[in-house]
């Protein structure tokens, strides 16, 4: 069962009053924290007029306002394209971000869904959701200004330099702790794994010619980020959490979503509606078996050097995405063996 994240504090009811004074959404009745989710704070909160829900954003200082604003439009402009998403709500000056207490606070309407992995998903219901990524790959280019994008940051591939310096860390970490769990247990024997891994692979480190094409992309799409009906047709109602909205490698995007939806508790990937979502994936969105190709590796590479759960865990005591990492530490050796069926399945 995955573990319940710790219980979060409501609003004051005076900070609530505040707020919904911005809007004409009715005097607070309820807030019940939402607990879903790894970074920032969402609410669900009911009033006279209705339910909406309230988002926190953490890294959204006032000065931070401006890419808030345009991930609104954006968001808005989708919508009428007919696209499940929940844009904001417009406040009494038509502003969709409220500053409040030094902080930044967005009113969305409730949305009623839930919640599926791929392991919920039929072939049928897989081929629907890498259309849907597609179409959102492609409406993004059309809803957003034609302004020159912000530069991307330099995407050099990790090198096993570095990332053997951080192995080295973490088992530092590991092995001063005077009573070991099976946690612990669990990751030493994943980085000592890790680390041979990389001594055998360290000549397939990807190079720049291998950089997908870039565009504009949602940024964090996986299951806690899309709702589907609860009752009816299996479908989605709203993609939610546009917060990393920006230029990446839009099948870089493709490709992470899968391995979220599509991971089993084993480590193993479901390849056949992996296949089925590609393939609608790269129908929708134009992207060529070459781009998802070359994602593919460069994923692959991301998740050989990454360690970002064991990070949380032991350089910041943050044991949120613990319950996940079983299962991430295990496919990146299930993906390495398997390394052509994989690239068979997002390819074609």
């Amino acid at each position: 069962m995955k573990p319940l994240s710790p219980p979060r504090p409501t609003l004051p009811h005076r900070t609530l009053a505040a707020l919904l004074g911005h809007y004409r959404a009715g005097e607070p009745l309820s807030c019940e924290p939402l607990t879903e989710g790894l970074l920032n704070h969402g609410y669900r909160l009911a009033t006279t007029r209705g339910r909406y829900f309230l988002k926190h954003h953490l890294d959204g200082d006032p000065g931070a306002i401006a890419p808030l604003v345009r991930q609104h439009r954006a968001t808005a402009a989708l919508a009428e394209l007919g696209l499940p998403v929940a844009p904001p709500l417009a406040d009494r000056r038509g502003r969709t971000v409220v500053v409040h207490g030094g902080r930044c606070y967005a009113l969305h309407p409730w949305v009623e869904g839930q919640h599926r992995d791929g392991a919920q998903l039929s072939r049928a219901e897989s081929h629907r959701l890498g259309a849907l990524l597609g179409h959102v790959h492609r409406a993004l280019e059309q809803v957003i200004e034609r302004s020159p994008r912000p530069a991307p940051e330099p995407r050099a591939a990790a090198t096993p330099v570095e990332t053997h310096a951080v192995i080295d860390q973490l088992l530092a970490h590991i092995r001063a702790r005077q009573r070991r769990t099976g946690f612990d247990e669990l990751a030493e024997h994943r980085l000592l794994e890790r680390r041979a891994l990389l001594r055998t692979h360290a000549h397939l480190r990807p190079g720049p010619a291998e950089v997908p094409t870039e565009g504009w992309v949602h940024g964090d799409f996986h299951p806690l980020n899309l709702l589907y009906r609860t009752e009816g047709p299996v479908e989605p109602v709203a993609i939610v959490d546009w917060d990393r909205l920006g230029v990446q490698p839009r099948a870089e995007e493709a490709v992470r979503a899968a391995c979220i939806f599509y991971l089993r508790p084993d480590g193993g990937l479901a390849l056949g509606k992996i296949r089925a979502y590609a393939s609608a994936y790269r129908a929708a969105s134009g992207a060529s078996p070459d781009e998802l190709a070359a994602a593919v590796h460069r994923v692959w590479w991301e998740r050989l050097n990454d360690f970002w759960m064991l990070r949380w865990h032991y350089q910041r005591a943050d044991h949120r995405a613990d319950h996940q990492f079983p299962a991430a530490s295990a496919l990146v050796v299930w993906w390495t063996r398997h390394a052509p069926a994989v690239r068979e399945a997002f390819c074609g």
